[in-house]
């Protein structure tokens, strides 16, 4: 037996007992489940939503995240008014015991797949939604590909499939990607890009009733947080959704891809979407943010590079991180640590204490999440990620950290980002190197090293910025798992030549605080 064919018998749920006939013919209700609270996971008839508090008590979650999703599942419940069943539990699995009536969308994450599974061989369990490409046509796909499975090549086959910025086998403009054009640095001496700020959605009664049970949940130490409860600035409901990507479309779309990768102290959000929550709430259909901003491309109203930017981001990476997530296997996350990462994530981290933290990028990133439980991508894998992959921190642990602490977390959404592009530990399954960088790439993409107490061009002494002498003491600790990848040798033949290496390596490891 083959390790590919192991992995798909350990991924495979158990055998389920026969279905009663009787249970064939009568009427379904629709279990809903976390990530299908909007209208493509609804097709009409009777629904059951369970209020499970066991989402929120499983480990330290970030107080926004915890408002936004059950907003959302309280939101629905109201939507969908006498159809719905609202349960109140400690768990799914107790609101389901005994059910023979019940039907349900694949959930999204092997946890709720197995409680269903296990909970009757009666439920009927429907196709996965709220991904452009389907798990059977991604397996189809990665049948037929020896080796890596290189997301490049998965986005360009989802482009042809779908004909999505296609002029016939072509692609519009003559590349699939225009990720080179979308790396600017924030305009120099601004303050914000001076966008107009988002279209926040509007809280109502429901969002009050929210903050009363968690405060309640709270009090009782049913649940812990971290993090504050920021005025809500997500999308719960799908007229909330189509709401702020109109809006992002008509404000944000042509400065986004420019300054996608961009970061400024004083402009949390710069031009990104803030769409991500509302997708994987399942309020927004992926193909309906796509659609709307092809449309916008179309009437010559957003460029091309920020277009396929989005699009990129969309059709691209978040479903080929949802495939990898079922593809890699449920060990991906616990067993892989190419690096040997040891350290456990501080104390002043997991609580997002940004008063422990000098050099002022990584303070500006854990202060946002603190404030508002997300930050975009580049600070999430060239600030937070950077940062843990020069210390060491454990990938596993990391994982969870960044599942509970980010609004857009989920169990899917986070092994291939964290312990394959951010920590590469799975040794190059997902990248094919580290994305360790020194203060010089923050410096050109950041107004932060201005007023930071370090300096980015220095790696020892008191001012020595603990990013670029962070990044020469991991590739000393980490050459042996790295000297064999091409991509790897350069920065490694420049590490070894350093006058001052072992100074730095003294230096680092005896910094005790960030």
């Amino acid at each position: 037996m083959t390790p590919d064919s192991e992995r798909r018998d350990a991924e495979r749920p158990a055998e389920r007992p026969a279905e009663r006939p009787a249970d064939r013919d009568r009427p379904r209700t629709r279990l809903l489940l976390p990530g299908q609270w909007g209208p493509a996971f609804d097709d009409g008839g009777s629904v059951l939503i369970v209020e499970a508090t066991d989402f929120f008590t499983e480990r330290p979650m970030h107080r926004a995240k915890a408002h936004l999703w059950l907003s959302a599942l309280r939101h629905r419940v109201a939507e969908l008014g006498e159809r719905v069943e609202h349960v109140r539990a400690a768990s799914v699995t107790e609101a389901i015991a005994g059910r023979r009536d019940l039907e349900v969308i694949d959930p999204p994450s092997r946890r709720l797949r197995t409680l269903v599974r296990d909970a009757s061989p009666a439920i009927e369990i429907l196709p996965s939604r709220g991904f452009v490409t389907t798990e059977a046509d991604f397996a189809a796909w990665a049948a037929n590909r020896p080796g890596r499975l290189l997301m490049e090549d998965f986005y360009e086959n989802v482009r042809r499939r779908e004909q999505i910025l296609m002029e016939g086998p072509a692609p519009t403009g003559g590349r699939f990607s225009y990720d080179a054009d979308n790396r600017h640095a924030p305009p120099k001496g601004a303050f914000t890009l001076g966008l107009p700020e988002p279209l926040w959605p509007v809280e109502d009664s429901i969002d009050d009733e929210v903050r009363t049970q968690l405060d309640a949940w709270q009090a009782d130490g049913v649940v812990r947080f971290v993090g504050e409860d920021d005025t809500r600035r997500f999308a719960v409901t799908a007229a909330e959704a189509e709401a702020a990507l109109d809006d992002f479309v008509e404000s944000r779309l042509g400065d986004f891809g420019p300054f996608e990768d961009a970061m400024l102290s004083n402009d949390w959000t710069m031009a990104h979407s803030l769409l991500s929550v509302p997708m994987n709430l399942g309020v927004l259909d992926p193909r309906v943010a796509v659609d709307r901003v092809l449309a916008a491309h179309a009437r010559g109203d957003a460029p091309l590079a920020s277009v396929e930017g989005f699009v990129r981001q969309v059709i691209g990476w978040r479903d080929y991180v949802w495939h990898l997530y079922w593809h890699l296997g449920e060990s991906y996350t616990g067993t892989n640590n190419a690096l040997d990462a040891t350290v456990e994530l501080p104390a002043w981290w997991q609580t997002l204490d940004s008063g422990e933290v000098e050099a002022e990028c990584l303070s500006v990133a854990l202060d946002t999440v603190r404030r508002h439980g997300w930050t975009h991508h580049i600070q999430r894998l060239m600030i937070l990620g950077n940062w843990s992959l020069q210390r060491g921190y454990r990938p596993a642990e990391l994982t969870d950290w960044f599942t509970d602490v980010f609004v857009d977390g989920t169990e899917w959404v986070m092994p291939a980002n964290i312990v394959g592009m951010s920590q590469h530990a799975d040794g190059g399954v997902v990248a094919t190197k580290p994305y360790a960088s020194g203060g010089r790439y923050i410096d050109s993409m950041s107004d932060h090293c201005g007023s930071c107490a370090y300096s980015p061009t220095v790696r020892v002494g008191p001012d020595a910025c603990p990013f670029t002498a962070g990044y020469w003491a991991f590739l000393h600790r980490a050459e042996p798992a790295l000297r064999d990848n091409a991509r790897m040798r350069n920065p490694l033949r420049q590490m070894r030549g350093l006058a001052d290496l072992d100074a730095v390596i003294d230096q680092e490891a005896r910094r005790a605080m960030p």
